[in-house]
């Protein structure tokens, strides 16, 4: 389902996080893993005709992570190039609920990190950035220290 050269991809996806195992640890952060670009990311994707950008980032985190969450705070949106059309991701902070994991063709792997270390392993650094902007974001809520 391409569109025309120049035409803007819309996407949507969230910092999918949840509480630590140990109290007075940060949250951990979702990353995916999608062997078709051997990446690291947050889960994101196309949306679908007439979705409105919160709903396809919850359908995206559900189809790639296997987890429900409760959305937060709108993040920056991500702007950048592929190949020669422009795409926009909306972001949100969303704190995992119920779910569980199953590899895919999509993604073979998800990894809990915390921010720092999910930072050090996000492949892009327009996403490193959303790590930071997410922390600044949860703190301003109350939600963690």
């Amino acid at each position: 389902m391409s569109g025309p050269v120049g035409a803007l991809v819309r996407a949507a996806g969230c910092v999918l996080w949840r509480r630590p195992p140990t109290p007075g640890d940060g949250p951990e952060l979702c990353l995916v893993h999608r062997p078709r670009y051997d990446d690291w990311s947050f889960p994101k994707g196309k949306l679908k005709r007439g979705e409105d950008a919160l709903d396809g980032a919850l359908r995206e985190v559900l189809e790639e992570t296997g987890y429900r969450c409760v959305p937060g705070p709108g993040l920056p949106t991500a702007r950048y190039m592929v190949g020669e059309r422009p795409k926009e991701v909306r972001y949100w902070a969303a704190e995992a609920a119920d779910g569980t994991f199953e590899p895919s063709n999509e993604v073979d792997r998800i990894a809990w990190l915390s921010t720092s270390d999910a930072q050090k392993r996000l492949t892009e650094d327009r996403d490193a950035w959303l790590v930071d902007v997410f922390v600044s974001t949860i703190q301003a809520t109350g939600e963690f220290p």
